[in-house]
């Protein structure tokens, strides 16, 4: 071996040696401080002491919260290995939760809460998707002829809008472009996003949603596409029978949902009417149908006022983003559920905007005929409201 190929040799070696020493960094020195000076170890102890200061932090009560970890705590758990400790599923649910509520970017986190960048993605991933596996059935249960029926209750008590079973619409979710996705993501809006729709009862809880959707896609083609919807037209939905509206003896209504001019006209999904030199009659009618479909609009604002994740663009894959909102929609209706109204749960909605409307047909005559007689009962003695005229 001559002098150039010794040289080499060496050189190799030290670069090698050098590369393998960067590899042995298995915790970066800012991580290794995290049970010292992380915020979980510095601050949860003490929030757990002021009720109002945890619930602005977590945006539930610690009630709420210790329940909650006791539910996912064994679906998040991780094992020890002999490099290190896993990071305890309190501390997984306390970042996750965080992450949610502040809109705070995995940088932040891991400056915070001292956990890598990639360890901070994951904990959120993990979180969410346990969120949404062991909560969906008690937070958002598959709708039954009973479900139905108390969602209907509530809507004729609270909006006077009888045989309502929900109100329904669909806002965009932004996110950051995804590699190699081309145009699918980009809105009419000129932004990238994916779509949410729901369905709430009247108390701005969630009895269906699906996300996913391209943002390109309108709301009533979303809808129609949705396993729900689905069903309902092939009438194995355990809808509630048809009935004689409240105080009538007249032809038999079904239950419907109510959403917005974007809709289709259904049988059993009734939109206003369209046309600007309407009747009074019309008038009203669309008076009480905004009136019963607020209740949409108004959980999709607390839903983004709660958690502030939804004022950013989600910087992360289109899959992550899905179980982020999905956990997002678990959480709001575990949160109203357990804690109720709270004076900072505003109804304005931040982060969220409407889905582009496409041309819909005509709804056919069983659907117009069901939307008259309501036009009809909401002027009657036994429909009306007494303050329905000084709102048209």
């Amino acid at each position: 071996m001559n002098r150039k190929q010794l040289i080499a040799l060496l050189l190799f070696r030290r670069r090698m040696k050098r590369r393998g020493n960067n590899r042995l960094i298995w915790v970066h020195p800012i991580n290794k401080m995290r049970q010292k000076v992380g915020t979980f170890y510095t601050l949860f102890e003490q929030l757990r002491n002021d009720d109002t200061k945890f619930f602005n932090y977590f945006r539930m009560s610690i009630t709420s919260f210790d329940e909650l970890h006791e539910r996912l705590k064994d679906s998040i758990q991780r094992k020890n290995t002999k490099m290190r400790n896993c990071i305890q599923p309190i501390e997984m649910l306390a970042i996750t939760l965080r992450h949610l509520a502040s809109g705070c970017t995995f940088t932040d986190l891991h400056y915070s809460f001292r956990v890598g960048i990639s360890t901070a993605r994951v904990i959120v991933r993990d979180v969410c998707q346990a969120l949404w596996k062991v909560m969906h059935s008690e937070c958002i249960p598959s709708p039954t002829k009973a479900v139905w029926e108390s969602v209907a209750n509530g809507f004729e008590q609270a909006a006077n809008f009888p045989h309502c079973i929900g109100a329904v619409d669909g806002k965009h979710i932004r996110i950051v472009n995804p590699v190699h996705s081309g145009s699918m993501y980009f809105n009419n809006k000129d932004y990238h996003s994916i779509v949410l729709m729901g369905i709430a009862d009247s108390k701005y809880r969630f009895v269906f949603m699906h996300v996913g959707s391209y943002g390109k896609e309108c709301d009533s083609s979303v809808f129609k596409q949705t396993q729900l919807w689905k069903s309902i037209e092939s009438s194995s939905n355990n809808l509630p029978e048809e009935k004689c509206l409240p105080g009538t003896e007249g032809p038999k209504v079904p239950y419907f949902i109510v959403g917005d001019a974007a809709f289709g006209l259904h049988k059993h999904l009734l939109r206003p009417y369209g046309g600007t030199h309407l009747t009074v009659e019309k008038r009203i009618f669309n008076y009480r149908l905004c009136r019963a479909r607020r209740y949409i609009e108004c959980a999709f604002g607390i839903l983004s006022n709660k958690w502030r994740i939804f004022h950013r663009p989600l910087n992360v894959q289109p899959e992550l983003a899905n179980d982020i909102v999905k956990a997002c929609i678990i959480l709001h209706n575990y949160v109203r559920d357990r804690d109720g109204y709270r004076i900072e749960d505003t109804t304005t909605i931040i982060g969220l905007e409407e889905v582009q409307g496409e041309n819909t047909t005509r709804g056919g005559v069983r659907a117009n005929n069901i939307r008259n007689i309501l036009c009809q009962n909401f002027v009657s003695s036994v429909g009306s409201v007494p303050w329905q005229m000084s709102k048209i």
